[in-house]
C-alpha cells in the first residue's frame, strides 16, 4: 500500500485553485504571526487546534497549507494527507511569498 502525498503548489496556482473551487485553507504559523496578518479566508491551525479541525474538516475538499517559508508545511501537508484528506497542497515559499506575491 503507498503511503498518501501531498503535492507542492506555487502561490499562483493555491490562489487559482481557491478561485476555481471550495478548498480548506489552513496557516499553521505562530499564533501571533496569524493575528497580525493572514490570508484571507485561512483557519489557524497548531497543536491545540488540530483535532478539532480533524473533527470537522471537510476530507473530500482541497486542503492548502501554509507556513513561514514553505518547510514546515510540507511535513503539516503530509500529516494531513496520511488523515485521509483526498487533495492536499502546501505552498512553496510560505506566508512571505504569498505577501510579496499577492
Amino acid at each position: 500500500m503507498t503511503t498518501p502525498a501531498f503535492k507542492r503548489i506555487s502561490v499562483a496556482d493555491a490562489q487559482n485553485l481557491l478561485n476555481e473551487q471550495t478548498c480548506t485553507l489552513a496557516d499553521i504559523r505562530d499564533g501571533q504571526s496569524y493575528a497580525m496578518s493572514h490570508v484571507p479566508g485561512a483557519a489557524h491551525l497548531d497543536g491545540n487546534s488540530v483535532e478539532e479541525f480533524l473533527k470537522e474538516a471537510n476530507r473530500e475538499q482541497p486542503l492548502i497549507i501554509y507556513c513561514y517559508h514553505g518547510n514546515s508545511s510540507q511535513s503539516a501537508a503530509q500529516y494531513f494527507a496520511e488523515q485521509g484528506f483526498a487533495e492536499v497542497y502546501s505552498i512553496d515559499g510560505g506566508f512571505e511569498v504569498w505577501r510579496q506575491q499577492l
